[in-house]
């Protein structure tokens, strides 16, 4: 497996985040039951969130990353870059 960094940007005002937040929430949770996300949060200052990832590749990635309500919608922009870990990323 491959460890990503998935970065968002709002780009549209914290109200119009909001409306899609619920939904947002639930593509994680997908993320997260697919053993895809690792972890995540809101950034501080709240301007967008990021992601720590594993998928098999790149293209893996970016192809569930598109389904993002936000991304889906417009209200956020997404960098995924790779990295590699010097420390594992364990799973349960």
């Amino acid at each position: 497996m491959n460890n990503f960094i998935v970065d968002l940007e709002y780009v549209a005002p914290i109200e119009e985040i909001e409306k899609h937040l619920d939904a947002h929430m639930d593509y994680i949770h997908d993320g997260r039951d697919k053993g895809t996300f690792i972890t995540w949060g809101p950034k501080v200052p709240r301007t967008g969130g990021l992601i720590i990832a594993q998928a098999n590749n790149f293209e893996e990635l970016e192809a569930f990353c598109k389904t993002d309500p936000f991304v889906v919608e417009g209200v956020s922009k997404m960098t995924i870059t790779e990295f590699v870990a010097r420390r594992p990323i364990t799973h349960k």
